[in-house]
């Protein structure tokens, strides 16, 4: 199983005329997501270079495919409004990769998201969401993949299907950072650890599904056996997810915290990492999470072997790779 996507969801592009948009609906394709559709005002009637169907607005698409699930490329100005069309047509997992968006514009969206509960925002400014595949072709970059799904801008090949594990596990990701993420997935992937479904949840202050949302849905997923959560200086998402773990939590969960570096009141990378008290400073996240009961990682280098440490599993460089080629 998986949280939020999985083979059967079917996603649509908000945006699927712009370079970027076409760029990654193509690669989402070449995953073996079920790209079923595209949207941009004025071009309705139309298909885009893969033949996809591109409609004028979301509910048209919606209709016509039963899409479920939207990739947002959408450039900053109209990004907002884009969250709130698809939200208003039904759409169950948005994904807003578009950075930039302003503060206040996400501010007004995540008041009126309240009046569709049946909605889930994933960003803006992220990665996206992954439930790997299972591959059926093919080595590195040029693997092809089935029964799962990619909506955004991550490397499907380095993914690990939990199915294909050597260690016969699984573990979710949900990070703030999208290079970060990869290389948690990377070095699970390396060390014989699948994934369930992997999350950037993006660094902007003001976004949608938060650790907590996503940690209470790998809770309750079967096939996840564990969590491997990636935060940053700046607000009090991690400590507040590091004291809901210690409440409720009933799987080990491997933290890192980006920023031990950083001074105060300088932005870092992203919108929401600059830190604003003694509480936000990496180092204060890292003793909060450890007094939790998390296995906090000192390094991104250690997140893999933190993971499978948690998982009383052997550290074993390489266990994975023949699976991945």
């Amino acid at each position: 199983m998986a949280i939020l996507v999985d083979g059967t969801t079917q996603v649509i592009c908000q945006g699927i005329t712009g370079s970027a948009g076409a760029f990654h609906t193509r690669g989402c394709l070449e995953y073996g997501t079920k790209m079923v559709g595209g949207v941009t005002p004025g071009k309705g009637g139309t298909t885009d270079a893969n033949g996809l169907p591109i409609f004028n607005t979301v509910a048209e698409a919606v209709r016509a495919t039963g899409a479920t699930a939207s990739m947002i490329f959408v450039p900053p100005p109209f990004a907002a409004d884009g969250i709130l069309e698809a939200a208003a047509a039904g759409v169950r997992v948005i994904c807003a990769i578009t950075e930039g968006i302003p503060a206040q514009d996400m501010v007004r969206t995540r008041a009126l998201l309240r009046e569709y509960p049946g909605s889930h925002l994933i960003g803006p400014n992220c990665p996206g969401i992954i439930t790997p595949g299972r591959r059926v072709s093919g080595e590195g970059a040029s693997a092809r993949f089935e029964g799962g799904c990619k909506i955004g801008i991550m490397p499907g090949y380095i993914h690990l299907a939990k199915a294909d594990a050597p260690a016969g596990k699984g573990v979710g990701i949900i990070s703030r950072s999208g290079t970060l993420t990869y290389e948690a997935v990377w070095q699970c992937s390396a060390l014989g650890i699948g994934q369930t479904t992997c999350v950037g949840i993006g660094g902007d202050p003001v976004k949608g599904l938060n650790f907590i949302d996503l940690l209470e849905l790998f809770n309750r997923d079967p096939d996840t056996d564990g969590v491997v959560m990636i935060g940053e200086i700046g607000g009090a998402d991690e400590t507040a997810a590091g004291e809901w773990v210690r409440k409720h939590m009933r799987k080990p969960v491997v933290a890192f915290i980006a920023g031990r570096t950083a001074p105060p009141g300088k932005r870092m990378g992203h919108a929401g990492a600059i830190i604003g008290g003694a509480d936000d400073t990496a180092q204060a996240k890292i003793e909060a999470l450890k007094h939790c009961g998390l296995a906090v990682a000192e390094s991104p280098a250690d997140l893999g072997s933190t993971m499978a440490r948690a998982l009383g599993l052997p550290v074993t460089a390489g266990a994975g790779i023949a699976a991945m080629a």
